[in-house]
């Protein structure tokens, strides 16, 4: 049995890069190939630059990147990029501001109902994403039920401007992604250690400060992860954006769509999403080095 467990430690180990690399880095490699091909009227929409691996050597010199040249000559992409990292920086600072009051509170709250307020964080999720937007445009259109319900409290004498507006995309993105901010954040704040807080209080530490200086800095793990797993999907909205965004809402989920869908360009539309790929992954990997060697000073 003792000769048997390398093998088994060494596969469970192996299994999660398998895994990357079969549903992660082979899709990738071939949204790369296409991003080097060339559009032309056939199905699928381009020209190969090589079909195997034997050909990447033999035809290297007929890679082209006018594909990606083409991206930084032309101000739609480019500003498709900042304006979809803008918005999804904006959503994931509001979504951290809303989630966190609720990730305190439920980890505040009594054993015996936290539970029940888990459960009412995921309970909207089981409902199909689109009907959940579609269900916002009923709410946030000039004749939907916000502007009549302010409108009968008095609120207001005109029905409201919020659909086809960045307003209504930062609601629905909100909406839409709270809860993969408050459960990692939830799961922070459920291992903070009470007693700390009490000793603080008993050295004379007013309330707010102890919160900033030891509840703050013991959820950053939650922070970071919460804000990683809205900003990445937030950048690439497309149905959010679509349905609730207007014409001058731009982001690069609807120019993936146009690119794809629209004209046909398949070569342009890889390697948009190969720029974004690599916008969203390489942060990611300098701070996971970051962290690393952190922990390796700290040993």
């Amino acid at each position: 049995m003792a000769e048997k467990r390398p093998n088994a430690r060494w596969f469970v180990i192996a299994l999660p890069y398998l895994w990357l690399a079969v549903f992660f880095l082979l899709p990738f490699l071939i949204v790369f190939k296409i991003s080097l091909s060339t559009p032309t009227l056939a199905q699928p929409p381009y020209v190969p630059s090589f079909n195997s691996l034997a050909e990447i050597w033999e035809k290297a010199r007929q890679f082209t990147i006018d594909n990606y040249a083409f991206l930084a000559s032309d101000s739609l992409y480019y500003s498709s990029y900042f304006s979809s990292l803008r918005i999804a920086a904006i959503s994931t600072l509001l979504l951290l501001l809303i989630g966190y009051p609720f990730a305190y509170a439920m980890a505040r709250a009594p054993r015996a109902i936290q539970p029940m307020l888990l459960m009412l964080v995921i309970l909207p999720s089981w409902t199909s994403f689109l009907i959940r937007v579609y269900a916002w445009i009923g709410i946030l259109k000039p004749e939907g039920l916000l502007s009549a319900f302010l409108i009968w409290l008095g609120v207001i004498d005109q029905p409201l401007r919020i659909m086809n507006t960045e307003t209504a995309v930062f609601i629905g993105i909100v909406y839409a992604y709270l809860p993969f901010m408050v459960l990692p954040l939830y799961a922070s704040l459920e291992k903070l250690d009470p007693t700390l807080l009490e000793a603080a209080a008993d050295l004379g530490c007013p309330p707010w400060k102890a919160f900033w200086l030891i509840t703050v800095p013991l959820s950053l793990p939650g922070i970071i992860a919460g804000s990683f797993l809205v900003f990445i999907p937030a950048v690439g909205e497309f149905v959010i954006p679509d349905l609730l965004g207007g014409s001058d809402t731009l982001m690069i989920g609807k120019t993936l769509w146009r690119e794809f869908f629209g004209n046909r360009d398949w070569p342009v539309a890889s390697a948009v999403a190969v720029v974004l790929l690599l916008l969203l992954v390489l942060p990611i990997v300098v701070y996971q080095h970051m962290q690393a060697r952190q922990v390796e000073a700290a040993r």
